[in-house]
Order: structure tokens, then sequence, then C-alpha cells
């Protein structure tokens, strides 16, 4: 697997789990809708007009959706930034809608709420949005060396994060069974790649745990005591 293209290829759905979030509104997804709804994502930021190149900024919730944002930007060849700064250089803004009005953005750059509908008519619903979209895979062709994630004042390519999340993999002894507890901020990119992009290597669910939920494994910054703990400090990329 070179690209995220590949990780979400057609041929890998199927009904096991994939990513399960508890708080306010359960998330549940099989690999089939979830693979499909990455897909569907990048289809509706390219409509937006996120190509090649692009930022897309991400203000996170251990939520489906800040996931789904990346890998839909990644399909593209876009640059995620997860939580930036008040005042980012961004083509699209995904967030809570309730955070939308906290950022300063230029002229020209569309907001997009997830959970609840905007009311303002100026800012589009991530949901609504994105159930509405083809469910085929963008248009935009990736390559390895496409940066798509920018965190550190670096930017992260394909080859970059997938590098890491086989390394975390083998750390980890991940098999398609495990349930990854997701512990750390995803504005960390050893989080997307041992939390997030090794369990899709596999076919293991990712989990955004509250106190009640437990995962066979976790990616954390502490203890973990009902899982095998990666810690961050482990991770390389």
């Amino acid at each position: 697997m070179e690209t995220l293209a590949d990780v979400l290829a057609r041929d890998r759905r199927s009904d096991a789990p994939a990513l399960y979030a508890t708080g306010a509104g359960v998330q549940r997804y099989d690999y089939r809708r979830f693979l499909t709804t990455a897909w569907k994502a990048g289809n509706f930021m390219h409509h937006h007009g996120v190509r090649t190149g692009s930022t897309v900024a991400v203000v996170t919730e251990p939520r489906a959706q800040p996931v789904l944002a990346f890998l839909g930007a990644s399909l593209l060849g876009a640059q995620t930034r997860f939580d930036p700064p008040a005042s980012v250089d961004a083509k699209l803004l995904v967030g809570p809608t309730a955070a939308l009005d906290d950022y300063d953005l230029p002229a020209g750059t569309q907001r997009i709420g997830y959970v609840d509908d905007p009311e303002n008519p100026a800012y589009w619903y991530w949901e609504g949005g994105v159930w509405s979209e083809n469910p085929t895979m963008p248009p935009e062709p990736c390559h390895p060396a496409d940066g798509i994630l920018w965190a550190d004042e670096r930017v992260y390519s394909h080859a970059d994060l997938l590098a890491g999340a086989r390394r975390a993999k083998e750390a980890l002894s991940l098999t398609g069974e495990e349930r990854v507890a997701v512990r750390t901020p995803l504005s960390d990119p050893r989080t997307v790649t041992a939390g997030v992009l090794a369990p899709l290597l596999v076919g293991a669910e990712i989990l955004f745990p509250d106190e009640e939920t437990a995962g066979d494994v976790a990616v954390a910054a502490g203890d973990a005591p009902e899982a095998t703990v990666l810690s961050l400090d482990d991770v390389s990329l």
C-alpha cells in the first residue's frame, strides 16, 4: 500500500467494525460504510474546491467526522491541519458547528459544520453534504509523495504516514481482531499513524472511548490498564 487510496480501496470494504465513537450520539461504522463515507467526504470537499496542495483545517472532537475529513482530503492530495490556530489560511474549515465562528479565515474560505446543522446560510452542513455525495473514489489521483498532513511545522506525505503506521502495527502486533483506543489528540501526527492508520492497515477497529469502553490496545499518553499501551514516545515518523 503506497497511498491512502490503497488503504481505502473498494475491495477492502466488509462488515467488520471500523470505527466506534462514544459520547453524545454513539457512532458505529463497519468497513463498508466507513470507506464509502471517506470517499464521499473527498467528493464533497472536491466540490468545494479542494485540490492537490490545498489546506483543509479540521477542528477535532473524538468523533468520526475529523477522521473522515482527513481521509477524504488525503484522497485529493490535500493537506489536513488538525486543530488550527484561530487565524488560519485554508481552503476549507471543518469543525463542530458551534466552533465555526471562532476562526478568522481568508475571504473565500468555506466553513463546514458537523454535529449540528448550521443556522448561518453561508455555512455548509457536513452530514447533509457528505450523505448526498456519490459513493465513489474521488477523481483526483494521489501519489505517495503528496503532502497530506501539516503538523509540527512539517508536511507529512502518504509515504511518511504509512511508514509510521507500519512501524506502529508491528509494535502493537496488530491483527484485524483488536480495538485500538485512541487517547491522544489527532493534532499529533503520531496519533494519526498509530491510532488511525495502523488499525486501518489490518482491518482493526478505531475506538474513541469514554471511561466505560475499553480497547484491546491503546495509543495513550499515560496508563490504560485495560489494554496493551503504545506510548506516543514509542511512535516514530
